[in-house]
């Protein structure tokens, strides 16, 4: 039997608009959902931008304050899409009003915001889901299944590398992304988290790790009016880029392995350079999110000389058949939150958590603290 569960979504720029094209996708590809997603409400404080999101999505609500979804008793599931600063105090609220949360990583600007939400999520006994998209890609989960297996031997060695160039340019705005206050860490919260999460969801926990940072554009012009996404704002008022533009670190596992994650917003030249090597005594895995759908894979008892061959995913591996029919054929970036919506509609309608939860952001944000403290004392941290 099939139920309507009413969702709303707080924040409506453009990660608003990918989770709301989420929900509308979703019953399309995964039938079998029990719960099917209407959408009740949405809520963003700049003046329009909910009328017009609910004109052409459909919502039937649209408020500038969030405050109204949490008391709004027709949501019952709710996408927080806001900025960082938010995502503790609007977490925890929506938590508390008995509402599920699919909420968008970091989850707050600190370890202790990501607890918070995590302790409310607990205490009210709701599904929270974290927006870890990389780790839904169909080769990620093959990856992960081959690890396991042990066809590559025992992991040696991964370097994780996240390279953007969305703020290269000097007239970038001077946006909350670049804030303490607001936006928290830099680079760290909005790409080293997804290599994060990766490093734990392929190897395993992080037992230390030794990071250093860097602001390479210092200071940007003030917008002079609303802002969404990363926009440009020449001639204004300059002001100071409060926190990192890029980030190396050097990783101790658990199990004995090593690795290197590397993450930066101002490579000119990269649009996107996301992935990982794994090395293992056997073999190595490869893969890089621009070419989604494949994995290099070299495997098998030569260990010199030993060649690399390229794995196109195809049904079997992660959610891909939902998607395509035949390996090889494309899927796109939009496809890994419409998963993301499966694992939460589904953790709602089974009571079990499915996809990335909170307390993986717990761990994700707990490294990311570290890595501060690391930067600045020159020292190993400990996540824990």
């Amino acid at each position: 039997m099939v139920s309507t569960l009413g969702v709303a979504v707080v924040g409506f720029g453009w990660m608003g608009r990918v989770h709301t094209q989420a929900y509308a996708r979703v019953p399309h590809h995964f039938p079998q959902l029990s719960l099917r997603p209407e959408l009740i409400a949405v809520a963003d404080e700049v003046p329009g931008r909910a009328e017009e999101a609910a004109e052409q999505y459909g919502f039937a609500t649209a408020a500038r304050d969030w405050r109204e979804v949490a008391a709004d008793p027709r949501v019952q599931a709710v996408s927080i899409a806001a900025p960082n600063f938010l995502h503790r105090e609007i977490g925890v609220a929506m938590a508390e009003a008995g509402k599920h949360i699919w909420i968008e990583k970091p989850v707050g600007l600190t370890a202790e915001d990501a607890r918070a939400v995590a302790g409310a999520v607990t205490k009210a006994s709701v599904q929270g889901t974290v927006g870890f998209n990389y780790r839904n890609a169909p080769a990620v989960a093959a990856a992960r299944e081959l690890i396991a297996s042990g066809e590559i031997g025992t992991v040696t060695h991964v370097r994780i590398r996240l390279f953007s160039d969305y703020a290269a340019h000097p007239e970038g705005a001077l946006t909350w992304r670049y804030e303490r206050e607001r936006g928290g860490s830099g680079v760290l919260g909005d790409l080293a988290s997804h290599g994060v999460d990766l490093a734990r969801f392929l190897l395993g926990e992080i037992a230390s790790l030794a990071a250093d940072t860097a602001v390479f554009v210092p200071e940007r012009a003030r917008p002079t009016g609303a802002t969404a996404g990363h926009t440009r704002s020449a001639g204004g008022e300059l002001g100071p880029v409060e926190n990192e533009d890029y980030v190396s670190c050097l990783l101790r596992f658990a199990s004995g392995a090593r690795g290197v994650l590397e993450a930066c917003r101002v490579s000119v030249g990269e649009q996107n350079n996301y992935g990982f090597e794994i090395h293992g005594t056997k073999g190595a895995v490869s893969w890089d999110f621009r070419r989604m759908g494949e994995l290099s894979v070299s495997r098998g008892t030569s260990y010199q000389d030993q060649p690399v061959s390229t794995l196109y995913v195809g049904p079997g591996h992660g959610e891909y058949a939902a998607f395509q029919p035949g390996s090889a054929n494309s899927m796109g970036y939009d496809d890994l939150k419409v998963i993301e919506a499966y694992n939460f509609l589904r953790s709602i309608a089974e009571g079990t958590a499915y996809g990335a939860t909170v307390e993986d952001a717990v761990h994700s944000a707990a490294a990311l603290d570290a890595m501060s403290r690391s930067a600045e004392s020159g020292t190993w941290a400990s996540p824990a």
